[in-house]
């Protein structure tokens, strides 16, 4: 009975131990604070993204998940791209539709010329 109170209570210091050295209690004081992972792929600053950038795109894991700054940087970036290209798809498409409707009024008044009888 001795033994087992024995190896109870050196289970105890040694849980105890293990314990306060994983926490910090034990050691040369607390750990150094850690820069976070930032985004390893950013995209490209110089040039417009294409689907090659959005489909390498990675974002570091944090521990509840993505760092919300790196996905809403990345977000928005998008976002801005693409309501460029839609405005700019918007100005073109209006101004082929003038272009084809001034190459078809210019059409409707051009007078027919007869043909030449000889």
């Amino acid at each position: 009975m001795v033994m087992f109170l024995f190896l109870v209570v050196a289970l105890v210091v040694v849980v105890a131990a293990v314990t306060l050295a994983v926490v910090g209690g034990g050691g040369s004081g607390p750990l150094p604070e850690v820069a976070p992972e930032r985004l390893q792929d950013p995209l490209p600053p110089d040039r417009p993204v294409n689907r090659a950038d959005v489909d390498s795109l990675r974002f570091p894991l944090a521990p509840r998940g993505y760092r919300m700054a790196d996905v809403d940087d990345a977000l928005g970036r998008l976002g801005a791209e693409l309501a460029e290209r839609d405005a700019r798809i918007t100005d073109l498409e209006s101004a082929l539709a003038g272009a084809r409707a001034a190459a078809a009024h210019v059409h409707l008044e051009k007078p027919e010329r007869p043909e030449d009888p000889r």
